[in-house]
């Protein structure tokens, strides 16, 4: 009963999404009405004809001319509210499914980034765009099928218990079935369903691993192995798309037409036993008519049960990323002054894994100093500089900005006074314009300003349309200085009291490293640079060297003190003289 428990609330938390649109739905809903209405009156106006007209042989022009026109009309007027309460309810539809939209994408903007540490981009890829399109059909087709179906069933047993009730019973008969049915089809498919939204997101995850990492796999000649991983997922989804096809090709349409098949037997059976005169002609031929419509919405209930389990399976992912846990501030909006930062008995370990990354720092930064963290990789250096710009909470020890626990600092206000340049900036495929300014307000002038400062003019200016031109993907028509120095310029727009650089220097020459120290060095006016380095040469004028090991600060110093103890730190400097 598992799946009926987690069915039900999922659905009916779809369905609140149709709130805002209630007007909206009900003129459909009544357009679906009456062109059912109109659709049922056909077969009660031809039994009419064949029992009072044709079987008495009164076949006056005008009178069938009358039948005529009337069933065309009906027909139309069928036709015609068909079409609007389609076009209305996908209207609807899509309307419902750009505010689901906004909403997991709101939900994936507030992920802690722990999420994305161990969630792959692509799942999360695919339940903004797969899972919300496979929702889409719950309220453009399962919800007016279902509607329409039920109203014509309704309908058609009205009309037959009308006509003959006798007979009506007998086609009743098929509901507890069709029921049945669709309950064992429900029960089978769920699980199945689950694991075909699995693997879909899954190919989605490795198509994009694939295309990002395209230069590696092609470096290394591994386009094999990435074909034959993809084309296993594919393999996965397309056995799990075969068994629910079977299960439909074996539950559905099928069974349902013989059931049908055998109440119209009991049909003519009992029109056969009973005397002539007792069951009429034109009644026999409405029973037809209507258990052909009636078979119809009885199918279509079952079919869109598929449909309705992807549904409810995708919006069960869905609704597992924007219920999941929000990256957490606090509430207080007190403006950083000075940005001074002191790190108290701060341990950490990442929430997959056991293992301390972090144990027992303890540093007082004062504010406007250049402060340098080194290290081997898996020091520890790019976590802490992670807390210290509160991506994790620091559930051991304390960090305090500016005397303030940075877990009681709101959210716009770190974001604010706290900004990070990291080894590959992310660059927009937008403008030079646009990827400074970052939906900020700012004039073209204090940009052009910026770029000075950076020393990035005469590149823009080289360019075909100055600040307004367009930068490749990724920008891939920039050298790796080049994106260090414009992402120091979008950091210009609003300067920071804390400015963190992870490996800014790691991947560019000399000349480019010497315009990003001349940048730095406007900006320690102002801020308190935490820099992260390899490269030791950039942090020689640093007020304090800090030396991690293995999670824990073996030595602090300036350069030339740390130089004096000929320890690791000496070391690591003389090993990257010698090879330079």
């Amino acid at each position: 009963m598992d799946h009926l428990i987690e069915f039900w609330p999922i659905l009916k938390r779809l369905l609140v999404y149709l709130v805002p649109f209630k007007k909206q739905l009900i003129l459909a809903c009544i357009l679906l009405f009456s062109g059912s209405i109109s659709e049922v009156l056909g077969p009660i106006l031809i039994s009419y004809f064949i029992n009072n007209i044709l079987s008495k042989h009164q076949l006056y022009s005008a009178t069938i001319f009358v039948v005529i026109i009337t069933y065309i009309l009906l027909q139309i007027i069928s036709v015609f509210f068909n079409y609007f309460q389609s076009i209305l309810f996908n209207k609807i539809a899509v309307k419902v499914i750009n505010k689901l939209r906004k909403d997991v994408m709101n939900s994936a903007l507030q992920q802690p980034i722990s999420q994305f540490d161990c969630q792959p981009i692509g799942q999360m890829i695919s339940k903004v765009t797969n899972d919300t399109e496979a929702v889409k059909e719950l309220y453009d087709t399962v919800a007016p099928t279902l509607f329409k179906s039920i109203i014509l069933i309704v309908i058609v047993l009205f009309a037959m218990f009308t006509l003959e009730w006798h007979m009506a019973i007998i086609a009743l008969l098929i509901l507890p079935v069709v029921m049945t049915i669709m309950f064992i089809y429900q029960k089978h498919s769920t699980p199945i369903l689950r694991k075909v939204r699995y693997y879909l997101a899954d190919i989605n995850n490795k198509f994009n691993e694939t295309i990002n990492g395209i230069n590696v796999i092609q470096q290394f000649c591994q386009q094999n192995r990435f074909k034959k991983s993809i084309k296993n997922s594919s393999e996965l989804h397309y056995t799990a798309r075969m068994k629910i096809l079977k299960l439909e090709g074996f539950l559905l349409r099928p069974l349902l037409s013989l059931l049908s098949a055998l109440v119209l037997c009991h049909f003519i059976l009992l029109f056969s036993c009973f005397k002539v005169g007792v069951f009429e002609v034109g009644i026999l031929y409405a029973f037809i008519t209507y258990l052909g419509r009636l078979n119809e919405p009885l199918i279509a209930i079952t079919i869109q049960q598929s449909v309705l389990q992807q549904s409810i399976v995708a919006g069960e992912r869905i609704f597992n990323l924007i219920d999941s846990p929000k990256q957490k501030y606090g509430n207080n909006i007190k403006a950083l002054k000075n940005g001074n930062i002191n790190i108290k008995n701060v341990t950490f370990h990442y929430n997959n894994s056991k293992k301390y990354v972090l144990k027992n720092i303890n540093i007082y930064i004062p504010s406007k100093n250049f402060i340098a963290f080194v290290g081997h990789t898996g020091s520890g250096k790019t976590t802490l500089a992670n807390l210290i710009m509160g991506y994790y909470p620091v559930r051991n020890g304390k960090i305090y900005l500016d005397n303030q626990n940075i877990d009681s600092i709101s959210h716009s206000i770190l974001r604010k006074h706290l900004l990070m340049v990291q080894q590959d900036p992310i660059v927009l495929s937008d403008t030079i314009f646009a990827n400074i300014t970052l939906g900020r307000t700012i004039s073209e002038e204090k940009v052009w300003k910026i770029l000075d400062t950076v020393h990035l003019t005469s590149l823009v200016k080289s360019m075909p349309k100055g600040i307004y031109s367009m930068l490749g993907e990724e920008g891939n028509n920039l050298s790796a200085g080049q994106k260090q120095l414009l992402a120091l310029a979008r950091i210009l727009v609003s300067p920071p009291k804390i400015l963190v650089l992870d490996e800014a220097t790691a991947n560019i020459d000399s000349g480019t490293e010497k315009l990003i120290q001349k940048t730095l060095a406007y900006i320690r006016e102002n801020s308190t640079l935490i820099v992260i380095a390899h490269r030791l040469s950039t942090i020689i004028d640093a007020d304090l060297i800090v030396v991690l090991k293995k999670g824990k600060i073996i030595e602090c110093g300036t350069h030339q003190s740390l130089l004096n103890k000929k320890s690791f730190y000496s070391k690591m400097y003389r090993l990257q003289l010698s090879k330079s």
